[in-house]
């Protein structure tokens, strides 16, 4: 029942630890390097491929990396041998703190490691042999201060207890003191009797409670003196010194006077620090003859914030009294913020999403109170913004999609300031790249373009070169050119024109004939190199100029045999450029014309009028006597028994051609012979007309 529960209030607070980022461990004090302090992996619940594949470190807050990550087991372990007392002086409890740095996840835990104390330090008397004169006249129970030793283990290795060898005029005595310290006494317990015994020797003894226990010894040697009847007394008892820690080296901080009534030599006062330590003599001086207290070094507030002396004033014959003296050291604005970059992104893709991490801070500030509160800021107008992660961790995420063709490098300042008058402020400079996507497509520097090409134009001549850029970087800013689909009569496009695919150059493929292909109009795709590639196109009118290459050519009249053609005549072109004649002239030509056509048209008109009048006017006309067709000779008849006959064909040919505006009649001469012999009507009139009697018949 009862180790069940303290095991699930373990499993309980380890889990707690866990979900707070925390971790705490402990290793003693003296542990050779690379000894195991605790698993980190399986601690946190991290696979072994976070630490092969991420950047995992641990961080040490101090100067001194104490631990490190073995990176094939994720244990923690010890960078170096370390010694407690080394770091934690005469402290109870020695906590080391660090961070364990996940870069690939950007995540930070805080890691504590407690440093357990081993016995490994023997008490010490700064003092290994003391003097100590007394008068004879001093009375029994009177208490004389010993060396004080000093045992810099913590817990149960520190000192325990002072035992001093048998003497039956003292005893020992030990004193509790304010700081949790213990001070050993010589009590007298007999009187003394100089002339029987000048001296006594006696050995003090320290001992610690480890196990096994360590000591430490120091030799007092007892004086008896004549009667000397007055003490030293220090006014007042205690001290208490406040001073700034950038108080200046010599100053002096305090000043005790203790005085002594008595004349001469037992009157004469020297002063002396009463058990300090090492570190505390380094940094304070007492003047033995004055009393006057001054800095040997500069205070330092994150350091320690306070000391306690003791200090021991004595006169000629040995008889002493102390006083004790607190200096409280105050905080001073002398420590800039200080900025560590724990993680960045050198390079960011500008299409990252908005809340993108891209730095990892760490900002602190070694001074207390308002003086050690830091707030960090970043410049203005940037796509960048500051969140607070984890005690003094911050995250520099962006706001917003960068844009590289906008921005394609910044120079993010972080700016860290305390709340000191004045503040002290500190900066650092985070460089990202911006990477490229391609998200332009190219752009044609005009939409269409158009060109004259002259035909019977060489083939491979040069028609015009279309231009287009792309925004981009890298190859996603290669453009290359090609041509759309199209045809032209019929015949794919390509046949005709090609593009250089790099320039952009338009090339004519073959010689242009104006009268078969007066326009050619075209699209041009510029497609750039990313995956996938963007494309735009822009259309091309490629006009083809005329030249006089075709001689005229006269449609009517045919011209019947070689050598009779027409001549003396002046034809205008069937074509030409404007300005290739002269206007005069031309507009002269177009009178001429248009008044012979007129003409002509007008006398079609009245020959075609005359001829209609004349066959009506014949038809009213009464047929001839002889009983001839009307229109046809009686002697081109020949009759056979009352029917009359052609003797001669007629024809009439008409031919108006699609040329002209003019109508020819031609009468072609007689193509047949005489069916029959021509003779007169006299000659023959015997056999074809009835003789007179006949007719009186």
């Amino acid at each position: 029942g009862r180790r069940e529960r303290a095991l699930l209030c373990c499993v309980l607070l380890s889990a707690w630890e866990a979900a707070c980022g925390q971790l705490r461990y402990s290793v003693r004090e003296e542990m050779p390097k690379g000894s195991f302090v605790g698993d980190l992996a399986k601690d946190l619940g991290l696979q072994m491929t976070t630490f092969s594949d991420s950047g995992v470190r641990i961080l040490d807050k101090g100067r001194t990396q104490h631990f490190s990550l073995h990176g094939k087991t994720g244990h923690m372990v010890t960078a170096e041998r370390i010694d407690r007392e080394q770091l934690c002086d005469s402290e109870q409890q020695c906590v080391l703190r660090c961070e364990l740095i996940v870069e690939g996840e950007m995540k930070v835990y805080a890691v504590e490691v407690e440093i357990t104390d081993i016995n490994d330090n023997s008490p010490r008397f700064r003092e290994v042999e003391k003097e100590v004169r007394v008068s004879e006249t001093t009375a029994p129970g009177s208490r004389f201060p010993l060396p004080r030793a000093h045992d810099p283990d913590a817990g149960s290795n520190s000192l325990l207890s002072y035992e001093l060898s048998s003497d039956e005029h003292f005893s020992l005595a030990v004193q509790a003191v304010p700081g949790g310290y213990r001070r050993p006494e010589l009590v007298l317990a007999k009187a003394l009797d100089r002339e029987e015994t000048a001296f006594h020797d006696l050995v003090l003894r320290a001992k610690d409670g480890g196990q096994p226990s360590r000591t430490g010894t120091a030799r007092i040697r007892v004086v008896v003196i004549d009667a000397n009847d007055n003490s030293p007394v220090f006014s007042p008892s205690e001290y208490t010194v406040r001073v700034p820690e950038n108080v200046p080296v010599g100053s002096t901080l305090v000043t005790v006077t203790a005085t002594d009534p008595d004349d001469g030599l037992y009157g004469d006062v020297k002063y002396s620090f009463q058990t300090v330590s090492v570190k505390v003599s380094q940094i304070f001086q007492l003047n033995s003859e004055t009393g006057e207290i001054k800095l040997l070094r500069s205070l330092d507030f994150e350091e320690s914030d306070s000391y306690e002396l003791e200090v021991q004033g004595e006169d000629g014959e040995g008889v002493s009294d102390t006083a004790k003296i607190m200096i409280t050291v105050t905080d001073v604005n002398d420590n800039v913020p200080e900025i560590s970059v724990r993680s960045i992104l050198r390079e960011i893709s500008e299409d990252a999403p908005s809340g993108t991490v891209v730095a990892l801070l760490h900002v602190q500030d070694q001074d207390s109170g308002t003086n050690g509160q830091v707030r960090c800021s970043l410049d203005a107008g940037l796509p960048f913004r500051l969140e607070k992660s984890f005690e003094d961790y911050y995250r520099v995420v962006t706001t917003r999609q960068l844009d590289r063709e906008e921005v394609s490098e910044y120079n993010v300042t972080v700016r860290a300031a305390d709340g000191g008058s004045p503040p002290l402020w500190s900066s650092t400079v985070l460089a990202l790249r911006v990477l490229d996507v391609n998200d332009n497509a190219p752009v044609f520097s005009e939409a269409s373009y158009s060109a004259r090409l002259p035909e019977n134009n060489a083939a491979g001549a040069l028609v015009l070169t279309v231009r287009a850029r792309d925004a981009d970087w890298g190859q996603n800013a290669r453009v290359r050119y090609r041509l759309g689909e199209g045809r032209v009569r019929g015949v794919p496009l390509s046949s005709y024109v090609s593009v250089q695919a790099e320039t952009g150059a338009l090339y004519a493929l073959r010689s242009f004939d104006y009268e078969e292909v007066r326009e050619v109009g075209l699209w041009v795709l510029a497609e750039d190199g990313g995956s996938p590639a963007l494309s735009s196109n822009a259309s091309v009118r490629i006009a083809i100029a005329d030249e006089n290459d075709n001689a005229p050519q006269v449609l009517y009249p045919p011209v019947s045999g070689p050598g009779q053609g027409w001549s003396g005549v002046e034809l205008a072109p069937r074509s030409a450029e404007p300005g290739a004649l002269p206007s005069g002239s031309l507009t002269r030509w177009l009178v001429l014309a248009v008044a012979a056509v007129s003409c002509l048209f007008l006398a079609f008109l009245l020959l075609l009028l005359a001829l209609r009048l004349r066959r009506w006017r014949r038809s009213q006309l009464p047929p001839p006597a002889g009983g001839a067709l009307r229109g046809v000779p009686a002697t081109h008849f020949v009759g056979i028994d009352g029917v009359r006959a052609f003797l001669r064909s007629y024809s009439h040919e008409v031919s108006l051609t699609a040329d002209s505006r003019k109508s020819q009649l031609r009468l072609s001469p007689a193509s047949c012979c005489d069916t029959l012999p021509a003779h007169s009507l006299t000659e023959r009139s015997g056999d074809l007309v009835p003789t007179g009697d006949h007719g009186a018949e």
